[in-house]
C-alpha cells in the first residue's frame, strides 16, 4: 500500500522522538494582498486548544479575531478532526470556510508504490497490440475516468478529448475534460498512487463525513452502471503510453477551490538523477481562473481551459504533453479509425441498452445522457476538426444492430446457487441471406481474420457461396457496459451447428454480444478478461432465454428455444432464390455424405436475379468441365418444403443434350446456370451435336452354315460361328459413339420362348476387334425343346444399354426351333408315401432322351421291382404316349408303427435302355384294424368300492402290427355304469380308464360286475369281456354329533334347536364311521379335515378329541342362524338350525317412523312403544292398561292432540297426533314415562310450509335499464314460513313478471322452483321496451296455492348504442344503365333514441345486390357482398357512403339491401332498381346458333345455312338496347382461310348478300341457305356476316358473325354436323367444370390463408398471455381456456365482492347519449384521508352530471324540471397543460416545502374517458392542494405568499381546509367523519386490473382458438370435398372433354367459332358469385 504525507527534510531518528514527531504547513489565507507563505509547525504533543494557542503565536492573530483553520478540501478542523490529522498535513488559515484563496498554494504528498504493485505483478503491465494500434484503448481508459466522475451527474455527462497539434498554441497537448464531482487533494493523491484500486483506498478521516468507501452499484440493463474506473493502473499507463507528462486540474463539487498535480517523466529522472524521494510531489491549489502557474509559451492552450473554469460547479481535466511523434501521426492520419473504435468500445453507453437502431422511428427516453465529443487542432490553415461519438454510424456494433433482422437474448447464471452469482445478458442477432448477397456485416478491426469465403463456383449442394461470419468468434464481449477488445467467445454448445444439415449455413449468420458486470475479472489494462469463456462454458452453468424481459431458470429449454429461432429466422428472413411449384420430395442416393441423402424438395421453376427457369427449358452451364447443354428437369432443395420459399442456393438437375449422345443427367448448384445464354444459341449447339449415329447391322456366317429363318433342329445341333459389323447410314463401320468416349459392342443373345415364360439361354457380348470386327463363337447348348429367337444388338460396351440418349441401337432377328432326340433313360414318378402294408398302389415311369426331354417308350416293357424286407407283385403294366405304369402294387411283412420309420428301397428295372435302373425310397406303415387285444388277463379283476379301473388296449393288422387308423374309438361298458370311451386313432395303443365305480355294499359283501370292450366303427373286430369284483370302500363315509350338557343329545342333521338368545350352546362333540359301519379313530389329518361355519377359531387339539367349538347363540330373536359341521369339502357333514328366543323385559323402546317434522304438521305415522329385553327383543309383556299409565314431556308439543292407542296383536301402544308449534327450526326432546321405565326421542323440526317470498338481494335502487340491455345484479328471493323462519321446500315454484305487456323481459328461467335453502335466483339478460317506469312482481305457488311476493320498480332508458333501423338515401330518379356506376348511397344507423350511430367498423356495413324481386326480406343466397367506401373530407361523417358501385350488366329487376353486422344482423327495406341496357354497340342472336355445316346437294336440307334465326341490336353486355332503332341487315359470306381462296358460296338465287329489315331494333330470318351447285372450296370454312346499318347510332355498330363448312358430299357434311354439333356441346360443358373447379381451388387457397392467419393470432395473442404471466401450452384446448376463464373470474369476483368505499349517489344519466355521469361516480381515490377532504369539499358538485354537450345538459335540465344541475364540457375553460405547483419556478424550487404537497386532482383515477374527466375535475378542483397537516399547510401559503406567488386553496389530510384568500378555522373550514359523507369510491386493487386484462386476453383468445379450430375444420372437410372419389371423377370428366374438344377440332380442321365482339350471343349479365352471410 502506498502512504501519503508530508516529506520531513531530516530522517527521523532512531528514538521514539523521533518516530512520534508530527508536523503541518499552514498557509495564511485571510488577505487577498498578502501572498501566502507556508509555514510548518511541530504539533507534537499538542491538543487542539495547544495548537490554536501555537497558531495564534506564529501568525499573530488576536483573540478577538475570528478565523477558520481548513484542510485543503475545506474541511474545518475541530477535536476530533485535529486527533486524526496525518503527518505533513496543509492547513489554510481563513475568515470563513468558502473564502477564495489569495494565492496559489503547495502541499506536499507522498506517493510511494502500494504493495499491490508486487502482488498483481503478474498481470498486464502494458498494451498488447493483437495486430492493432492500441492507442484507442489507452484513451479509453482515460475516458473511464471520466465515466465514473460523471456517473452521479443529474444533468448531460460531458467528456471532452481535445488535441492541440498547432504549434503557435504550444506543444502537442491532449486534454481529457469531464464535467463530473471533481477531485479533492486526497482524490489527487490516491490517483497519484500506482495500484491503488477503489475497493483498497480509503480517505483522510479528517476530510467530510460525505466520503464514503466503495459501493458496489445496483444491477442494471447492460451493466451499464459506469463502474469502470477500477484498478488504480489505467489512468496512469495510459498518460504515460501517450505521452511524457501529465498535469491534473480538477475542481471538487462544492469546493472553491481548483487543485492541480502534475507527474512527468522528466521530473521523475531529475528526483532520481538528485537521489530524492521519487514517490513525492506537490499539489498546487488555487482559484477558478488562475492561470498563474502557466508556463505560456509552451502551454498557451492551457488559457482557454482555465478561463472556462468560472462557471463550472466542477470539473476535472488531464492534461497530456510530451505526446511521442507516432502517436501524433496516427491521431491525425487515422482520425476516423480510432474514434470509430471509441464508439465501439463505449457503443451503449452513448445509445443506451438497445444501442443504436437507426431503423427505429421512436425516441429512446432511458438512452443516458453522456455527450463524449472529440476535438481535433491542427495548425491552419487546416480546419478544426469536431466529432461527436454519437453520430459516428458505422462503428461494429451499430452495424450489427442494423443488419440484425431478428435477436434472441438469453441470460447465463454461472454458480446460481452462490448469493454473489455472476450474471450474463446476452444477444444474438440474424444477419439474413439477402437475394445475393449475405447481410453480415464486414469486420474492417483485424482482430479476428475473417474465414475465406467460398468461391462463387464451388459445388456445395446447400447452395450457399460463402460463409458469413467465417470462422471469426460470435460474441463480443463488454465489462460493465465497455468493451473488452482483445477477447472474444467463439460459440457455446447450445448454439454449435450440430447435424441439421438445412440450418448449417444459418450458424455463420448470427453475431452475438455479452455483457457482464464485475463478477467477472478483465486484466488491468481493460484489453482482456480473465476466464470469462472458462466460467460460461463449466457444465453448471445454467442459460435461460429472455422473452420481453420475462426470464426463468429452466436449463432444458435453451437448446431447443435457440435451434426453434434460428429455423423460424432462416425460413422467414432469408432470400435469395424464390423457389416456385412444390413437386415432391425425395431422397438423393448420389449425395456422399448420408446425412444430406434426405429430405430433398424438388420444385418446377425458380425466380432468381429476375429472371424465371422452369421445367423443360433449355439451360447452359458455367464454370464446369465441360461446359453442359440440357434441359431442365427439376430444381432441388434441401429441406422438407410444401410450398413456395426462399433460399440462399439450389441445384438444379438437367438431361444433357443431344440424349442420344450424352443419355445422363446431370446436378449442378443453380449458380453455375449461364443467365447470358440464348435458346437459339443452345439449340444450334445441340443440333450440330447431333449427326452421326449407328443404323444397322450386317451378319456374316465364315463356316458357311447359315440358319435360315423359322429352321427346325434336333436338340443339341450347333449355331454359329458369326461376325456381325455395324454401319452408319453413311455406310461407314463403327466401333465407338461420335464423341469417340462411348465404345459399341455386340451383344448376342439367345432367347428360348417357353410355355410359361420366356428365357434367356445365351448372352454374350463382343468387343471390337480391328481384324474380325465383331466375332461371336459356336453355340452348343441349344436342347430345350421350342421355338427360339436370336438377337443381335449394337451396345454401348460401358452398361450394354441397347438405346442410347432415348434411340435404339441397330439390331436383327433370327426365329428357328429345336425338337426332342430318342429314348435312353427314364424316371420314376413320386409315390404318396407312406404306403400301408396290403394296400394296393401305382407307379408311374416317364421315359427321357439324352438331354432328358420326354419320348416315346420302346414296345414291350416288363419291368423288374425289388425291396429288401418285404415281398412286392404287381397285376400288369399299361403305356400311354411317353409314360409307363406298373399297377396294383402290394406289399407284405413287418413293419414300424410311426411315420417317422426308415425308408425302404425300391428298385425298378427296365431292360433294354441305356440306363435301365432307378431306386425310390418309400415308407411303410402298418395295415387296416384287424384285432383288439386287452390287459390284464386275469379274470376277474379285483377293485375297492369308488375306485376307477385301468386296461391295456392295442389294435393289430393283419400282420400282427400295431396300427393307428382314424375312428379308432374303443368302447368299455361296465354294467350298471355309463360307457367309457377313449381314441386310439394316432397310437393304435393306450391305456383306458372307467369311471370310479361307486356301488351300494350290502352287510359289507362284495359286489360282481361284467365289462364289454369293443371297437364300434370296426365290425370285423371281434368284442372283449371281462369281470370286476368290487370290494367294501374304508373311507368315511358318516358323521354324527352329539351333546353331554345333562345327558348325551344327538343332533339330527337339519334339525332346529330353540335357545335363549344371547346364550351359549355348549359341550359339542362329533364321531366318524366307515361304508362298512365302523368307527373311524380320529387322527390330526382327519381332525385337520373338520371345518364348522360359526368360528375360525377352532382348537386342533379338542377336535383330535371329538369336542367341536361352543355356539354362541344371537342376540336378536328375529337372527336364525344356520350351523354346520362338515368333513373334507363337506362330502360328509351335519347341519342344525338355532332359533333365539326372547329374555326377560328391561326397558322402554320408542320407535321413531320419522325424525324430520315440520313446524305446524302433524306426525304422519306413529310412535311405537314396547317393552323389550337387554338385547333389544320384544317381550311383549305390556298390557291395555298401561295406556293410562304413560306420560311424554316435549317443548312446543301440542299436547292437546295426543292420542295413546293400545295394540293389542303386538302387546305395544301407538302415540299419533304429535305436532309441534311456534319457535324455531331445531331438534325437539321427546320423554316417554312408564313406570320406572323411561325413554327420550329426538325429532328434527324444520320450518314449516312457505306462506311468505322476500327479496334478499338484488340491484340497487333505484333501478334504471337500458333498452335491451340486461340487468347484471341478479335478484335473489328467499321463501319464509309463518314464524318468519326461512323454508327451505323445493315445491315452491317463483315466477318473475312485468307490470306491462309492452316490456318484454328476457331472462334463462321466468319461473323456477327454489333450490334445496328455498332461494331463487333470477338474472335477466335482456329488458325490451318502449322508455317509462314499470314494475317487476314475483309470486309463488305451492301445492297450487299462490304466494304473495315483494316488487321492484323499473325504469326503462333507450340504448344510444343499440343500432335499431338503417335508412338509406339516394337520388330516387337516377336511372341504372348496365355496367355503369350507382349513384352514392347514404346509410345510417339510427340508434335506439333516433340518433345515428357512427362508432361502428365500416366493415360491418354491407350492401348486397341481387337479381330479380327478393321473395324474403333478407338478401338471397347468390347477392353480391360489396364494401362502404372511404368518407371524402367535404362528406357527411355520420353516415356510410357506397360509392363508385358497379350496376349489374344484365338488365331488369334487381334488388339492393344494406345490412349492418353487429351482435345481430340488421337490414334495411329492400329496393328495387331497373337496370336498363346501355349503349348498342353490335347486332347479336337470341342464342347462339350451331357452327352450319353444308353442301351443294340438291337437297334443300343439306344447304340451309340458318332457320329462325332471330337478331338484336344489343349493348355491350348482350342486352337488348335497340327498341328505337330501325334500319336493314345485310348479310354477306367472306372466306377464312389465309391461302388467298376468292371463291365464295352464293345464296339461293345466286346472290353474294342478302338484306332483311331492322324494326324496334330486332329482326327475323326464316331460313338462309346456299344455292344448288353452289361455287366453293370443298372441306373450307367460311364466315356469315350479318352487319346491321341503322342511321340513328352515332357509331357503327358490329357485326354478327358465323363460321360454316362447305362440303361437296352428304356423307362428309352429316358427319361434320355431328361433329360441330358435339363440339357445341362440349364447349358449353367445360366452362362449368373449370368454373367449378375454379372456385374449388379459389376456396382452397382462401382456407388455408385464413388457417394461417387464424393460427398466427392464436400464436401472437399466446405470446401476449405469456408476457402477462398466463402460461398457456401450446396444446390447450377450448375447455382448458374455459377453466382459466372461471379461475379468474372467480379470481376477479373475490375483489368484487370485498368490501371497498363507494359512492352513495344515484347515476340515473349514465349511458344516456352524450353523458359522462354524476361527479361522484367518475373518480376514484385510493386514500381514505384524501378521498374524505376532497369529496368533503367538493360536496356541493357531487351529484352534478358532467355532459359532453349543451344539448345534452339542457335536455337533462328540462327533464328534470331544473331539479338536476349539469354541466357541459362544451360550456367549459381549462389552460392547457399542467402547471407546477407554486413554489417551483422555472423547474427550480423556490423553497424547501413542507408537508409533502400535491395537487389534489392528481390524486384522481379516472376508470373512464380520463381526458374529459380530467377537464371536468381540472374545473371544479382547479389549483387545490393537499398537504399532509395544518401547520404544514399555513408555512407553506407563509412562504408562497413571501414569494409574491398567489396561493391557491389548501386541504389537509387531517380534513381542515386553508382557503384561497387565507382564512381557516370554524366548522365550516372541517370535513366531517367519513361515515357521514358522500365519498369518492376507492378503486378496485391493482391486481383486480390486471385481471380484467388478463380475462379480456382470455376471451380473445378462446374466440381467436375457436376461430382457427374452424378455420381447421372448414379446409380438412373442404379438401376432403376435393380429394373425393365425385370430384375426382369430374376431373377425369373434364379432361376427356378437353382431349375430345382437342380431337374434335383437329378433325373440324378449323378454329372455334367466333362470335363477335364481347361473344356476342353468350349470356350476359352479372356472375353470380354466394354472398358470404
Amino acid at each position: 500500500m502506498f502512504q501519503s504525507g508530508f516529506q520531513s527534510r531530516s530522517a527521523p531518528s532512531s528514538s521514539g522522538e523521533g518516530r512520534n514527531r508530527k508536523a503541518v504547513r499552514v498557509y495564511d489565507c485571510r488577505f487577498e494582498s498578502k501572498k501566502s507563505q507556508g509555514k510548518e509547525m511541530d504539533t507534537s504533543g499538542l491538543d487542539y486548544n495547544g495548537f490554536l494557542r501555537e497558531l495564534r503565536k506564529q501568525f499573530a492573530i488576536q483573540l478577538h479575531e475570528i478565523f477558520v483553520l481548513a484542510t485543503t478540501d475545506r474541511t474545518v478542523l475541530n477535536f476530533d478532526k485535529f486527533e486524526n490529522l496525518q503527518d505533513g498535513s496543509t492547513l489554510y488559515l481563513l475568515k470563513s470556510k468558502d473564502q477564495a484563496l489569495s494565492g496559489a498554494t503547495e502541499e506536499q504528498i507522498m506517493f510511494m508504490p502500494h504493495y499491490d504493485t508486487i502482488i498483481r505483478s503478474g498481470m498486464y503491465e502494458y498494451y498488447a497490440s493483437e495486430g492493432q494500434h492500441s492507442l484507442p484503448y489507452a484513451i479509453a481508459e482515460l475516458v473511464d475516468n471520466s465515466l465514473s466522475a460523471t456517473a452521479k451527474n443529474r444533468e448531460m455527462r460531458r467528456i471532452e478529448i481535445r488535441m492541440f497539434f498547432d504549434e503557435t498554441l504550444g506543444k502537442p497537448a491532449m486534454i481529457v475534460l469531464d464535467n463530473g464531482h471533481g477531485m479533492t487533494p486526497k482524490h489527487l493523491n490516491n490517483w497519484a498512487v500506482y495500484r491503488l484500486s477503489k475497493f483498497i483506498r480509503g480517505d483522510s478521516k479528517c476530510e467530510s463525513s460525505n466520503q464514503e468507501g466503495y459501493v458496489r452499484p445496483d444491477d442494471v440493463p447492460r451493466s451499464l452502471n459506469s463502474d469502470i474506473s477500477y484498478f488504480g493502473v489505467g489512468g496512469k499507463q495510459a498518460v504515460f503510453y501517450i505521452g511524457t507528462s501529465v498535469r491534473m486540474i480538477s475542481k471538487p463539487l462544492g469546493s472553491p477551490d481548483v487543485h492541480e498535480l502534475v507527474l512527468s517523466k522528466e521530473e521523475f529522472e531529475k528526483k532520481e538523477k538528485n537521489k530524492e524521494d521519487i514517490y513525492s510531489g506537490t499539489i498546487k491549489n488555487r482559484k477558478p481562473g488562475d492561470a498563474s502557474l502557466v508556463n505560456t509559451a509552451k502551454e498557451r492552450f492551457l488559457l482557454d481551459l482555465i478561463a472556462e473554469e468560472s462557471g463550472k460547479e466542477s470539473f476535472t481535466a488531464v492534461v497530456i504533453t510530451g505526446i511521442l511523434p507516432e502517436h501524433i501521426t496516427y491521431l491525425k492520419d487515422s482520425f476516423k479509425e480510432w474514434t470509430r473504435e471509441l464508439a465501439h468500445i463505449y457503443h451503449y453507453y452513448i445509445h443506451g441498452v438497445n444501442g443504436n437502431d437507426m431503423r427505429s422511428t421512436s425516441t429512446n427516453s432511458e438512452s443516458p445522457k453522456i455527450d463524449i465529443q472529440i476535438t481535433l487542432r491542427e495548425k491552419p490553415p487546416k480546419c478544426p476538426r469536431m466529432l461527436n461519438l454519437r453520430e459516428i454510424e458505422d462503428d461494429m456494433q451499430t452495424l450489427y444492430i442494423n443488419a440484425a433482422a431478428d435477436t434472441f437474448e438469453f441470460k447465463a447464471f454461472t454458480t446460481p446457487d452462490h448469493p454473489d452469482s455472476g450474471t450474463v445478458e446476452g444477444i444474438l442477432r440474424y444477419h439474413p441471406f439477402l437475394y445475393h448477397k449475405e447481410t453480415y456485416p464486414k469486420e474492417s478491426s483485424p482482430v479476428q481474420a475473417p474465414g475465406g469465403d467460398d468461391d462463387e463456383g464451388s459445388d456445395n449442394e446447400s447452395g450457399v457461396r460463402h460463409e458469413a461470419r467465417g470462422s471469426r468468434p460470435i460474441f463480443e464481449c463488454f465489462w460493465n457496459g465497455r468493451l473488452i477488445p482483445y477477447t472474444r467467445v467463439s460459440d457455446f454448445d447450445w448454439c454449435t451447428w450440430k447435424n441439421d444439415s438445412t440450418l448449417k449455413e444459418c450458424y455463420s449468420r448470427f453475431s452475438g454480444v455479452l455483457f457482464t458486470n464485475d463478477r467477472y475479472q478483465v486484466s488491468t489494462n481493460k484489453l482482456t478478461f480473465m476466464d470469462l469463456e472458462l466460467q460460461l462454458k463449466k457444465k453448471d452453468t445454467i442459460f435461460t432465454r429472455v422473452v420481453s424481459g420475462q426470464k426463468s431458470k429452466k436449463r432444458t429449454c435453451i437448446q431447443r428455444e435457440f435451434t426453434e429461432w434460428l429455423k423460424n429466422c432462416h425460413e422467414k428472413l432469408d432470400k435469395q432464390v424464390k423457389f416456385l411449384g412444390y413437386k415432391d420430395t425425395i431422397t438423393r442416393p448420389d449425395v456422399s455424405a448420408k446425412k444430406m441423402q434426405h429430405p430433398w424438395s424438388t420444385f418446377s421453376s425458380i425466380e432468381w436475379a429476375g429472371q424465371i427457369y422452369k421445367a423443360r427449358q433449355l439451360v447452359k452451364s458455367k464454370k464446369t468441365q465441360p461446359i453442359h447443354y440440357g434441359r431442365v428437369i427439376r430444381f432441388l432443395l434441401y429441406g422438407d418444403h410444401k410450398r413456395d420459399v426462399f433460399a440462399t442456393g439450389g441445384m438444379v438437375e438437367m438431361t444433357l443434350e443431344p440424349k442420344a449422345l450424352y443419355n445422363k443427367t446431370k446436378i449442378i448448384p443453380i449458380s453455375k446456370i449461364d443467365k447470358t445464354a440464348t435458346d437459339e444459341a443452345i439449340e444450334k449447339y445441340i443440333n450440330n451435336d447431333a449427326a452421326r449415329l449407328p443404323d444397322k447391322l450386317d451378319l456374316v456366317w465364315p463356316d458357311g452354315n447359315p440358319w435360315p429363318q423359322n429352321v427346325v433342329h434336333p436338340a443339341g445341333t450347333p449355331l454359329g460361328p458369326l461376325r456381325v459389323e455395324i454401319m452408319n447410314k453413311k455406310g461407314e463401320l463403327m466401333s465407338r459413339m461420335p464423341t469417340s468416349v462411348t465404345k459399341l459392342n455386340t451383344m448376342l443373345r439367345v432367347i428360348y420362348h417357353g410355355p410359361k415364360k420366356e428365357e434367356e439361354l445365351v448372352s454374350c457380348v463382343a468387343t471390337h476387334s480391328a481384324k474380325w470386327g465383331f466375332w461371336f463363337r459356336r453355340i452348343d447348348n441349344l436342347i430345350k425343346l421350342g421355338e427360339y429367337t436370336l438377337f443381335l444388338n449394337a451396345v454401348i460396351s460401358d452398361s450394354n444399354e441397347t438405346a442410347y440418349g432415348g434411340r435404339d441401337l441397330p439390331s436383327y432377328e433370327l426365329k428357328f426351333s429345336i425338337k426332342e432326340g430318342s429314348a435312353e433313360s427314364f424316371v420314376v414318378d413320386a409315390v404318396s408315401s407312406p404306403v400301408h402294408v396290403g394296400v394296393p398302389f401305382n407307379i408311374r415311369l416317364q421315359i427321357k432322351d439324352h438331354y432328358g426331354h420326354s419320348t416315346l417308350p420302346p414296345t414291350n416293357v416288363e419291368p423288374v421291382l425289388t425291396c429288401s424286407g418285404l415281398v412286392l407283385s404287381y397285376e400288369a403294366v399299361d403305356s400311354s404316349g411317353t409314360t409307363v405304369t406298373i399297377r396294383n402294387i402290394k406289399a407284405r411283412g413287418k413293419v414300424m408303427n410311426y411315420p417317422q420309420t426308415k425308408a425302404h428301397d425300391l428298385k425298378v428295372t427296365l431292360p433294354g435302355l441305356k440306363k435301365d435302373t432307378q431306386t425310390l425310397k418309400i415308407s411303410f406303415l402298418p395295415g387296416n384294424p384287424h384285432s383288439l387285444h386287452v390287459m390284464p388277463d386275469n379274470n376277474p379283476i379285483t377293485i375297492e368300492n369308488r375306485n376307477s379301473v385301468k386296461f391295456n388296449v392295442e389294435i393289430h393288422d393283419e400282420s400282427g402290427n400295431i396300427t393307428a387308423h382314424p375312428r379308432q374309438i374303443v368302447r368299455c361298458q361296465v354294467q350298471g355304469f355309463p360307457p367309457v370311451s377313449v381314441d386310439f386313432s394316432s397310437t393304435g395303443t393306450g391305456q383306458l380308464e372307467t369311471q370310479p365305480i361307486n356301488v351300494k355294499i350290502i352287510e359289507g359283501e362284495p359286489q360282481m360286475l361284467k365289462v364289454h370292450l369293443t371297437i364300434p366303427s370296426q365290425k370285423n373286430i371281434t368284442m372283449v369281456m371281462k369281470e370286476l369284483k368290487v370290494m367294501p370302500s374304508t373311507k368315511v363315509s358318516l358323521m354324527e354329533v352329539c351333546s353331554r350338557d345333562d345327558e348325551i343329545l344327538v343332533l339330527r342333521n337339519n334339525e332346529k334347536i330353540d335357545w335363549l338368545a344371547g346364550g351359549l350352546l355348549e359341550n359339542l362333540f362329533y364321531k366318524l364311521y366307515d361304508e362298512g359301519g365302523r368307527e373311524v379313530p380320529l387322527t390330526a389329518e382327519i381332525a385337520s379335515m373338520i371345518k364348522v361355519n360359526w368360528t375360525a377359531d377352532v382348537n386342533v387339539e379338542d377336535l383330535i378329541k371329538g369336542k367341536l367349538p361352543d355356539v354362541q347363540v344371537p342376540k336378536n330373536v328375529q337372527d336364525e342362524r344356520f350351523y354346520q359341521v362338515a368333513y373334507q369339502d363337506q362330502s360328509v357333514s351335519v347341519s342344525f338350525t338355532i332359533v333365539p328366543r326372547p329374555d326377560e323385559p328391561t326397558k322402554l323402546k320408542a320407535s321413531l317412523p320419522q325424525n324430520t317434522l315440520k313446524l305446524g304438521e302433524v306426525l304422519s305415522e306413529n310412535i311405537n312403544l314396547e317393552l323389550v329385553d337387554q338385547y333389544g327383543n320384544a317381550t311383549k309383556t305390556l298390557t291395555s292398561s298401561c295406556v293410562n299409565q304413560l306420560k311424554v314431556k316435549a317443548e312446543d308439543l301440542n299436547k292437546s292432540a295426543l292420542d295413546f292407542v293400545w295394540q293389542k296383536s303386538s302387546n305395544s301402544v301407538k302415540v299419533a297426533g304429535v305436532c309441534f308449534v311456534g319457535g324455531s327450526p331445531g331438534p325437539r326432546e321427546m320423554c316417554f314415562t312408564y313406570g320406572s321405565y323411561v325413554e327420550n326421542v329426538i325429532i328434527k323440526v324444520t320450518a314449516g310450509d312457505p306462506a311468505k317470498i322476500k327479496l334478499v338481494s338484488g340491484p340497487r335502487q333505484p333501478l334504471q335499464v337500458l333498452n335491451d340491455h340486461g340487468i347484471p345484479t341478479p335478484f335473489l328471493v328467499q321463501m319464509f314460513d309463518d314464524w318468519e323462519n326461512p323454508s327451505s321446500d323445493q315445491r315452491v315454484v317463483v315466477e318473475l313478471k312485468s307490470s306491462s305487456p309492452s316490456l318484454k323481459i328476457t331472462a334463462p328461467v321466468e319461473s323456477q322452483p327454489v333450490d334445496s335453502e328455498g332461494k331463487a335466483s333470477f338474472t335477466i339478460n335482456r329488458v325490451s321496451g318502449p322508455k317509462g317506469y314499470y314494475e317487476l312482481t314475483f309470486r309463488g305457488s305451492f301445492n297450487n296455492k299462490p304466494i304473495s311476493g315483494p316488487s321492484v320498480n323499473l325504469i326503462v332508458l333507450p340504448d344510444p348504442n343499440k343500432p335499431v333501423e338503417l335508412t338509406v338515401e339516394y337520388e330516387p330518379s337516377a336511372k341504372f344503365p348496365a355496367g355503369g356506376t350507382f349513384p352514392v348511397f347514404l346509410v345510417t344507423v339510427l340508434s335506439d333514441e333516433g340518433s345515428p350511430i357512427t362508432t361502428f367498423n365500416p366493415a360491418a356495413v354491407s350492401m348486397w345486390l341481387s337479381e330479380g324481386v327478393a321473395s324474403e326480406r333478407t338478401p338471397s343466397q347468390t347477392a353480391i357482398e360489396l364494401k362502404c367506401s372511404k368518407p371524402m373530407d367535404n362528406e357527411r361523417k355520420d353516415c356510410f357512403h357506397f360509392r363508385d358501385k358497379e350496376i349489374p350488366k344484365q338488365a331488369g329487376k334487381h334488388t339492393i339491401q344494406f345490412s349492418l353486422r353487429d351482435k345481430t344482423t340488421l337490414y334495411s327495406e329492400q329496393i328495387i332498381i331497373n337496370v336498363v341496357a346501355n349503349q348498342p354497340v353490335k347486332l347479336g342472336p337470341d342464342s347462339q346458333p350451331p357452327a352450319p355445316v353444308v353442301s351443294y346437294s340438291k337437297d334443300i336440307r343439306d344447304r340451309i345455312l340458318v332457320e329462325n334465326l332471330t337478331l338484336r341490336i344489343m349493348d355491350s353486355y348482350g342486352n337488348p338496347a335497340g327498341q328505337d332503332l330501325d334500319g336493314i341487315m345485310v348479310i354477306s359470306i367472306k372466306s377464312l382461310s389465309s391461302d388467298g381462296n376468292k371463291i365464295l358460296p352464293r345464296f339461293e338465287g345466286a346472290m353474294n348478300i342478302r338484306s332483311f329489315n331492322l324494326v324496334k331494333g330486332k329482326t327475323h330470318i326464316p331460313r338462309l341457305a346456299i344455292m344448288e351447285n353452289s361455287p366453293g372450296k370443298i372441306g373450307s370454312a367460311y364466315t356469315l356476316v350479318f352487319t346491321p346499318r341503322v342511321s340513328m347510332v352515332p357509331t357503327l355498330l358490329e357485326p354478327f358473325e358465323l363460321n360454316f363448312h362447305f362440303y361437296n358430299d352428304a356423307e362428309s357434311q352429316k358427319k361434320m354436323v355431328g361433329l360441330s354439333m358435339r363440339r357445341d356441346e362440349l364447349t358449353s360443358k367445360l366452362p362449368k367444370y373449370k368454373e367449378m373447379f375454379s372456385d374449388y381451388n379459389g376456396l382452397l387457397t382462401l382456407m388455408t390463408d385464413k388457417q394461417v392467419s387464424a393460427s398466427k393470432k392464436v400464436a401472437e395473442l399466446r405470446d401476449v398471455l405469456i408476457q402477462r404471466n398466463i402460461i398457456i401450452a401450446q396444446h390447450f384446448s377450448i375447455q382448458d381456456i374455459e377453466r382459466l376463464l372461471r379461475e379468474k373470474n372467480a379470481e376477479a369476483d373475490t375483489f368484487r365482492t370485498m368490501p371497498r368505499r363507494v359512492c352513495s349517489i344515484s347515476d340515473h344519466f349514465s349511458g344516456q347519449p352524450d353523458v359522462l355521469g354524476v361527479v361522484g361516480h367518475l373518480a376514484y381515490v385510493e386514500d381514505d384521508a384524501a378521498a374524505r377532504v376532497i369529496s368533503w369539499h367538493i360536496s356541493g358538485d357531487m351529484d352534478c352530471v358532467i355532459t359532453r354537450t349543451a344539448e345534452a345538459a339542457l335536455k337533462i335540465n328540462e327533464n328534470t324540471r331544473g331539479r338536476q344541475q349539469v354541466m357541459p364540457l362544451e360550456g367549459i375553460f381549462v389552460s392547457p397543460g399542467n402547471r407546477p405547483l407554486p413554489h417551483i419556478r422555472n423547474g427550480s424550487a423556490l423553497f424547501d416545502p413542507p408537508g409533502n404537497p400535491v395537487f389534489a386532482r392528481d390524486l384522481l383515477i379516472y376508470p373512464h374517458d380520463q381526458d374529459s374527466c380530467n377537464t371536468a375535475f381540472k374545473n371544479i378542483l382547479g389549483d387545490t392542494i393537499l398537504i399532509d397537516d395544518f401547520v404544514s399547510g399555513n408555512n407553506y401559503r407563509k412562504a408562497v405568499v413571501q414569494n409574491r406567488i398567489p396561493c391557491p386553496t389548501i386541504l389537509t389530510r387531517k380534513g381542515e381546509r386553508i382557503s384561497g384568500r387565507g382564512k381557516f378555522g370554524g366548522t365550516q373550514n372541517k370535513a366531517p367523519p367519513i361515515e357521514q359523507l358522500r365519498v369518492l369510491a376507492a378503486p378496485f386493487p391493482h391486481h383486480y386490473q390486471v385481471l380484467q386484462q388478463q380475462i379480456e386476453l382470455l376471451h380473445q383468445y378462446r374466440a381467436a382458438l375457436e376461430k382457427c379450430e374452424q378455420a381447421k375444420k372448414d379446409y380438412e372437410e373442404h379438401l376432403n370435398v376435393v380429394k373425393s372419389p365425385a370430384m375426382q371423377k369430374k376431373w377425369q370428366e373434364m379432361q376427356e372433354i378437353e382431349n375430345e374438344l382437342k380431337l374434335i377440332e383437329t378433325q373440324l380442321g378449323s378454329t372455334p367459332v367466333k362470335r363477335g365482339c364481347g361473344d356476342a350471343g353468350e349470356p350476359s349479365g352479372i356472375i353470380a358469385k354466394r354472398g358470404r352471410r
